[in-house]
């Protein structure tokens, strides 16, 4: 029986949308499997989750060593399948490009593109032998159109949305699906920041010019919603729709009238 239950392997599963993915997959009985460089952070989360019912990894996404071993061990724990991967973890990082410290950027793209692709490559065979699996990417409202001062972080959310897209097509003929949640945003750590020049955070910004932020507990039921439905996109939360919608419809609103909600965006997020 043990063989049967249904598996997701979650990166950045410390904190944030990884904990409270964690948390939601677990309560429908799913192993969960958590992997993040927080050591501390993986035992807090499987603190909150049921006995036996997960197991834990520590992995710098960076890394594809670690990558082949955080995956074998996964396996040996879930009983050879992963129904789900949750391809999450990211950092968050801004300012204007031209400001930006190279060590910064270079980062950005190795956690946020690199790190994602080596995830995807390592799960891959797990994926492949596992019935009407699932890999999950963590994009962004900021993928969905470019942020003003965030335009590395923007560029490296683009490209998690096109993994998605291309794998869905590519993945279909070995019963993989590909997803991506694109949030607005969400209380997590990424804007809990202080933001610079200012004695408030990052959140505190956001409200403070009308943009919401949501629960992080929304996160649980919209990957859930991803991983069963036949969207390849599910924007998370009021602004990630409103950034779809006239991304779709009303481009040119975004780069005259409402450039300022974009601005707003990448001020806010710049600061965690």
């Amino acid at each position: 029986m043990a063989q049967q239950r249904k598996c997701i392997f979650i990166t950045g599963g410390a904190s944030g949308l990884g904990r409270e993915v964690a948390r939601y997959f677990a309560d429908k009985g799913w192993f969960v499997g958590l992997a993040d460089v927080n050591e501390a952070g993986l035992a807090e989360t499987a603190a909150m989750l049921p006995p036996r019912m997960s197991s834990s990894h520590k992995l710098d996404v960076t890394n594809r060593a670690q990558w082949t071993q955080a995956v074998a061990d996964f396996a040996k724990a879930a009983g050879g399948r992963m129904d789900v991967f949750f391809n999450n973890a990211g950092i968050g990082a801004g300012g204007p490009i031209q400001d930006m410290d190279d060590a910064d950027i270079d980062r950005l793209i190795a956690v946020n593109i690199t790190g994602v692709i080596s995830g995807t490559r390592a799960c891959f065979d797990l994926l492949k032998t596992t019935p009407d699996s699932c890999v999950l990417y963590t994009a962004s409202a900021a993928g969905i159109y470019g942020i003003a001062d965030l335009s590395v972080y923007s560029a490296t959310k683009f490209a998690v949305r096109g993994l998605a897209e291309s794998h869905d097509i590519e993945f279909r003929k070995y019963g993989i699906k590909a997803r991506s949640l694109m949030p607005g945003f969400i209380d997590t750590n990424i804007i809990a920041g202080v933001a610079d020049g200012s004695n408030r955070s990052g959140k505190e910004l956001l409200e403070s010019s009308g943009i919401m932020v949501s629960p992080v507990s929304i996160i649980g039921p919209a990957a859930w919603k991803a991983v069963h439905g036949n969207k390849v996109h599910t924007p998370v939360n009021k602004t990630a729709k409103q950034l779809a919608f006239a991304a779709r419809w009303m481009p040119g609103r975004l780069r005259g009238r409402d450039a300022g909600l974009t601005r707003r965006l990448g001020d806010a997020l710049s600061s965690g």
